[in-house]
C-alpha cells in the first residue's frame, strides 16, 4: 500500500469531518467511452491518473447518459433535466441556431454552489449557448477560460481568456490545466468547485505532444470484432483516440499532484466522467447517438442508444466518505450529478421546492450504504442535425427497447442478459413479443408522466 493510499484509508476509519465543506473538482472529458480505460478492462489504453481516482476511491461500473450527444447532455448534467425538457436536444449548431442555449429557467448546480458560498470555475469546453444571457459567468461560474462553441485546436487552440478571445499558444489540455492549477492555488482557502471540461479525445484527436502519442506509434491495438469493419482504418483510430486520452490522464495527473502537495486531497471530492460514450468500429460505427457507418469517407448516419453511447467512464474519490477500491454496480444516471452534489457540499436547501431534479442522490452508494435504487433507467435523444429522428430508450438489467421515429430506422429490442454487445435486434419476433409489449407500456407511462412531447401512442405498432 502507498502512503498515499494509507491516508486515504485511514480518514475512512477515523470516521475524518472536515471542517468545511469538501472542495469538488470535476473532470469532464468529451467523446470518451466507458472501454477506453485500462482499470474497465483496456490493454492498449494509458490511463494511471483516471484509475487512481477509482482506485482511491469509488469506480462505477454502470453510468449512463441520458442522452449521446455532447450539448444535451452537457445540459441534462448541469441541470438534472431530460434534453425535451431543456430544449437542447441535439448539439448545438452556432450557425443555424445563433439563440439556443441553456434557458435560465433551469438552474445549474454550479450556481446553487456558488450561492453556499463556494468560489466556481469552468476551464475548457461550455457548448451551452453563445449569446451573453448563455455565458457560463451568468450560470454559475466565476470565472471562465474556454471556448463556447463546440470544436476547437488540439493544439494552439482559440480561447476566451480574461473576457477577450484570442489565440493561445501550446497543447489544449496542458492550457486548462494551468488555469485550473492557479485557480486551486488562488482559492485554496475557501471552498471551490472547479470545472475542468476537456475537449478531448473529441475529433481531430491529433496532435497531441511527442510525450502522449509515443508510446502508441505502431502498436496493433485489440479492435472490435465486426465482421465488416475496416480493421486499418480502426487501429489508426484508436491510436490516435488513445493519445488523445493520454494527454488528459498526463494533465490530471499533475492536477491531482497539485492537490496533494497543497493539502487539499484530504477535503476534496474528485469527480471524473465523460460527455457520452463512443464507438470506433464498435457496432460497425464511428461517433455517438448521431454516429456514421465506420469508414475512412462514410457519411451514412446511425442514429443509436446502444451502450456504446451511453456508458461512460465515472470514478470518484471522496477521502473520509469513499472506501478505496469501491465498486459501485448499480445504474448510475449522469441526472444524478445535480443532488449528489449539492448533497456533498451540504446545499440542498438551496433548490427551490418547485424545481424537482430527474435524478437521484447516490452519496449513500458511495457510502457503501444499501439503499433501494433504480431497476430502469430511461434516455432520449431528438437528432436534429444530418438526420431528424426522435429515439426513446428503456432499459432494464436484462432487456432494452428503442423506439425511433425516422421511418427508415427500425425500432430496437434486446436481450442484454444473452446479448450484451447487442448484436441482434429482436424486434418482431414472436418469442419476443411479451417483453417487447411490456417495456412499451412502461415507456410510454414514463413519457406521459414526464410530459414528453414524444411519446408515441400506445396503439401504434411497433
Amino acid at each position: 500500500m502507498t502512503r498515499r493510499s494509507f491516508l486515504l484509508t485511514a480518514g475512512v476509519a477515523s470516521a475524518y469531518q472536515p471542517q468545511r465543506p469538501p472542495n469538488i473538482v470535476f473532470l469532464y472529458t468529451d467523446d470518451q467511452a466507458r472501454w477506453s480505460l485500462r482499470s474497465l478492462g483496456n490493454k492498449d489504453a494509458h490511463t494511471p491518473n483516471m484509475d487512481r481516482i477509482g482506485s482511491e476511491g469509488a469506480l462505477f461500473e454502470r453510468a449512463f447518459v441520458s442522452t449521446p450527444v455532447c450539448s444535451a447532455s452537457r445540459a441534462a448534467m448541469f441541470t438534472s433535466q431530460h434534453s425535451f425538457r431543456t430544449r437542447i436536444h441535439d448539439f448545438i449548431d452556432r450557425r443555424r441556431e445563433p439563440e439556443l442555449g441553456l434557458s435560465a429557467d433551469f438552474p445549474t448546480w454550479p450556481e446553487f454552489l456558488q450561492q453556499h458560498g463556494y468560489r466556481t470555475a469552468l476551464f475548457g469546453k461550455w457548448h451551452l449557448g453563445t449569446k451573453p444571457e448563455h455565458h457560463p459567468t451568468r450560470r454559475g461560474f466565476h470565472e471562465f477560460l474556454g471556448f463556447l462553441d463546440g470544436g476547437n485546436r488540439p493544439i494552439n487552440p482559440y480561447l476566451e481568456v480574461n473576457g477577450k478571445d484570442q489565440t493561445v499558444k501550446g497543447s489544449l489540455p496542458d492550457i486548462l490545466t494551468d488555469g485550473a492549477i492557479d485557480f486551486v492555488k488562488r482559492h485554496r482557502g475557501a471552498p471551490f468547485a472547479l470545472n475542468v471540461h476537456f475537449r478531448a479525445p473529441h475529433g481531430p484527436y491529433l496532435p497531441v505532444p511527442e510525450t502522449d502519442s509515443a508510446r502508441f506509434k505502431g502498436i496493433a491495438p485489440e479492435l472490435p470484432t465486426h465482421p465488416a469493419l475496416n480493421r486499418e482504418w480502426a487501429a489508426e483510430n484508436l491510436r490516435a483516440y488513445y493519445s488523445s486520452i493520454a494527454s488528459v490522464d498526463r494533465n490530471i495527473g499533475r492536477l491531482l499532484d497539485t492537490l496533494d502537495s497543497l493539502s487539499l486531497a484530504g477535503n476534496t471530492v474528485v469527480v471524473f466522467t465523460s460527455d457520452n460514450g463512443y464507438m470506433i468500429g464498435h457496432h460497425n460505427a464511428s461517433g455517438k447517438g448521431n454516429a456514421t457507418r465506420a469508414g475512412r469517407a462514410s457519411r451514412e448516419r446511425v442514429p443509436n442508444m446502444w451502450d456504446d453511447s451511453l456508458l461512460t467512464p465515472l470514478m470518484i474519490r471522496w477521502p473520509g466518505a469513499v472506501k478505496p477500491g469501491t465498486r459501485i454496480g448499480q445504474m448510475i444516471s449522469h441526472l444524478d450529478f445535480f443532488p449528489s452534489f449539492l448533497r456533498m457540499a451540504g446545499a440542498a436547501e438551496r433548490v427551490p421546492t418547485g424545481y424537482i431534479p430527474c435524478g437521484r442522490d447516490f452519496t449513500p452508494l458511495l457510502r457503501g450504504q444499501s439503499i433501494p435504487w433504480r431497476d430502469t433507467l430511461f434516455a432520449d435523444y431528438d437528432i436534429y442535425h444530418y438526420i431528424r429522428d426522435s429515439m426513446r430508450m428503456i432499459r432494464t438489467g436484462d432487456w432494452k427497447l428503442i423506439t425511433h421515429t425516422h421511418s427508415d430506422v427500425q425500432h430496437e429490442l434486446y436481450d442484454l442478459r444473452n446479448d450484451p454487445g447487442e448484436t441482434r435486434n429482436l424486434i418482431g419476433e414472436y418469442e419476443h413479443v411479451r417483453h417487447m409489449a411490456a417495456l412499451r407500456r412502461r415507456l410510454y407511462a414514463w413519457q406521459q408522466w414526464m410530459g414528453d412531447p414524444a411519446a408515441l401512442p400506445l396503439d401504434k405498432p411497433v
